[in-house]
């Protein structure tokens, strides 16, 4: 699911509101930081929306749908953003990777004191969020 964010600003700040989620917002110094401030906000908003056990998620309307009603000014753009929620159970995932970059994986948890199933979540949601 995704939520349509209205990408705006200049200079040396970039902002991202979610029209159907007032007041949700992301900021950066780059359209890529903003995007990814969007993403983590919705990801904490939504719980306090109704996200929540036994409770709906809102509604996200289509770039069409946004568009259509809001105010987009000039030099704004519509943007997606991902709704990347943890469930609050894990899963074991059979994965194959080549020997080699298994290793670097390794190495490069090891080196942030994460596990390997940590490691590869984050770089997973970054992954994520860098294409949003």
């Amino acid at each position: 699911m995704h939520y349509v964010g209205i990408l705006g600003g200049a200079g040396e700040l970039r902002g991202v509101r979610i029209p159907d989620l007032p007041g949700c917002v992301g900021a950066g110094s780059t359209p890529a930081e903003a995007l990814a401030g969007a993403t983590r906000a919705v990801g904490d908003v939504i719980p306090h929306k109704g996200g929540g056990a036994g409770f709906e998620i809102p509604r996200a309307r289509s770039v069409a749908e946004i568009v259509a009603t809001e105010e987009i000014e000039g030099g704004e753009a519509a943007v997606l953003i991902p709704l990347l929620l943890d469930s609050g159970r894990t899963v074991r995932a059979n994965v194959t990777f080549d020997a080699g970059l298994l290793a670097a994986i390794d190495e490069a948890a090891q080196q942030r004191g994460l596990t390997r199933s940590a490691f590869l979540a984050s770089a997973a949601r970054e992954k994520i969020e860098a294409q949003s």
